[in-house]
């Protein structure tokens, strides 16, 4: 989609302070095209596998990138890819793939994004549920590709910027749906937006008339288990490069098939990176 950049130090240094960042024009005219249509395609379906429905009105499926090959260059973006490394490291993979149709709904039909049920969260909730709050790293971070054009009542994901820091909960004001520092990403149709997995985040309003539409592509070390369904299927295909097959799950193996030192599953994207710029991964 585009040649790939060593990542700006100061969107580094941004996306530290901040737990989230924006990436312009990371997202090409094509490929958010295609990645539309298909999404579309597969809402329509009866198909269950997979399938992410909620009482709330929101449909979605975990693993696209597996159920449709539109979704395939999200994996290694290359207008994204430097950044993650640079923040994470190379020993990433993708842990989940989400497709999520938001609704556009009515106030009086909202039982979500009300004051008894804001719908602000952490991600990997889990984690700190067995690590606790202050023993919980910077673990994984999402890319939200929005699918259907961005506006002020398009229902994009807002954020609290500073909150992967904090030790308690977010606040928010009595009678209210959002603390008062919550913001909504000033984006265009071709900008990404990159958050980790401690920043505290929740789906705005849809007053648009027609679904939300967004791919959520989380990538974390290879030590963690992906959030997907397995897809073996996917990474028997021949038009893969070692890159793409490393973020979509292959292990620590040798050529012959026999297990290889732990960690050298990550070699492609390390490769990768020396050949990008002599700054060391993280």
């Amino acid at each position: 989609m585009t040649t790939p950049l060593a990542p700006d130090p100061e969107q580094l240094a941004a996306f530290n302070h901040d737990g989230l960042l924006i990436l312009r024009g990371a997202f090409a005219s094509k490929v958010r095209d295609r990645a539309a249509e298909a999404a579309v395609r597969l809402l329509a379906t009866d198909r269950a596998a997979g399938r992410d429905r909620s009482v709330d009105g929101k449909d979605g499926f975990r693993g696209v990138v597996a159920l449709d090959d539109a979704f395939l260059p999200l994996v290694a973006n290359p207008a994204v890819l430097p950044t993650l490394i640079g923040l994470l490291g190379p020993n990433i993979h993708v842990l989940s793939s989400n497709l999520i149709s938001m609704p556009s709904l009515p106030d009086e039909r909202r039982t979500i994004r009300v004051p008894s049920r804001h719908g602000w969260h952490r991600d990997m909730s889990s984690t700190v549920a067995d690590l606790g709050v202050e023993h919980t790293p910077r673990l994984a971070i999402k890319v939200a590709y929005f699918l259907t054009d961005p506006g002020p009542d398009a229902g994009l994901t807002m954020f609290v910027p500073g909150s992967h820091t904090r030790t308690g909960p977010i606040t928010v004001p009595q009678g209210d749906i959002d603390p008062p520092d919550a913001i909504t990403p000033d984006i265009g149709p071709h900008d990404v937006v990159l958050f980790e997995n401690r920043t505290w985040h929740a789906g705005g309003l849809n007053r648009v008339g027609h679904e939300r539409l967004a791919v959520m592509m989380q990538y974390g070390y290879r030590w963690l288990n992906a959030v997907d369904d397995p897809a073996p299927g996917l990474l028997d295909r021949p038009d893969l490069d070692d890159v793409e097959r490393q973020l979509l799950g292959a292990r620590d193996r040798r050529p012959d098939g026999a297990v290889a030192r732990e960690g050298s599953g990550a070699c492609p994207l390390a490769d990768w990176w020396e050949h990008l710029t002599a700054a060391p991964a993280r």
